[in-house]
This record gives C-alpha cells, structure tokens and sequence, in this order.
C-alpha cells in the first residue's frame, strides 16, 4: 500500500492500477512515429499555450497518465498553478487566458468531442482569427496528437505519478 504524507497527516492510498500494455515496447515503430508527429506538431507554437491544449484534451479524455506529464511539464515551464486549476472551467475563468488561448482551448474541445460529427464554424473562425493559417494547422495537429496520445494513454492504462518533467522533451 503505497502512504502520502502532508502536513497535516498520514493516509493510505488506493493501489496502483497495474498498466494493461506496454503499447511502446510492442509497437516501437508507432511509438517513434508519433514522437515524430509530436516534435513536427509542436513547431511555432507558444509552449504555454501547447501545454494547455494538451491539459485540455487530457482533461476530456480522462487520461491520468497524460494530465500527469503535461501538468507537471507545463509548471515546470513557469505555467501558473491558478489556471491549470481554472481550465476545466475555462468558460467561467475566461479572465485567466488570452483571447487567442481562449480560441485554443474552444477548438481543442470541438476536436476533442466531436459529437456533433464536425467542428462549428464559428469555433473554427475564432480561431482563425487568432491564428494565421500555418500556425493554426500546427494548432490542429497538435490538438490531433494529443488526442492520440491520450488514447494509447487511456486504453493500455499508463500509469500517473512517475513522470519527471521534461522526461519526454
């Protein structure tokens, strides 16, 4: 049983849900491929704005491992601990982000879901117009790979917890 100490007390702690598939290590080609997709989506754009996109679609996903990593990597990069807390609430929290994050953040929940099958124009119009259009098509594959991510992430059960920042760069 693993036991965290604060402050205050002592608990214990559920167990550790053990991983399903150490996906990388049985499709090392795909792995390297998509640390390729990731090195090539992530040019030209603002590190701290690509680390909320990817808390963001973390968050929806529900992918542990991946909210893990990009937290921890975007504190790591100066990203206040207030609006990582706030993104969940960002339409409520507007006043913590930039217009453009804003548009960011809108367009990474339209491609996220998808429910309705396609991304609302005007959620894809405000962020052109926040975006010209090479950095905007860097937006959309960095939002599509950390969709990707999260779904090996969530599938194969990655474990949280023991990711050091910048383990990944």
């Amino acid at each position: 049983m693993t036991t965290h100490t604060d402050d205050t007390k002592s608990q214990d702690l559920a167990a550790e849900v053990p991983v399903r598939l150490n996906w990388s290590q049985h499709a090392p080609e795909v792995y390297k491929a998509m640390i390729r997709l990731e090195t090539a989506a992530k040019r030209g754009l603002d590190p701290a704005l690509y680390e909320l996109v990817k808390i963001r679609a973390s968050q929806i996903n529900h992918c542990a491992f991946c909210l893990d990593m990009h937290t921890k990597d975007a504190l790591a990069a100066g990203e206040s601990v207030e609006r990582i807390v706030q993104l969940p609430a960002w339409e409520e929290s507007r006043h913590f982000y930039t217009e453009k994050e804003l548009a960011a953040i809108e367009l990474t929940e339209a491609v996220t879901v998808l429910t309705d099958g396609f991304v609302p124009d005007e959620v894809y119009a405000k962020a052109a117009g926040h975006f010209d259009e090479p950095e905007l098509a860097q937006l959309i594959a960095a939002i599509t790979t950390i969709n990707a991510w999260n779904r090996f992430g969530v599938t194969c059960r990655m474990t949280p917890g023991h990711y050091t920042p910048g383990g990944h760069a």
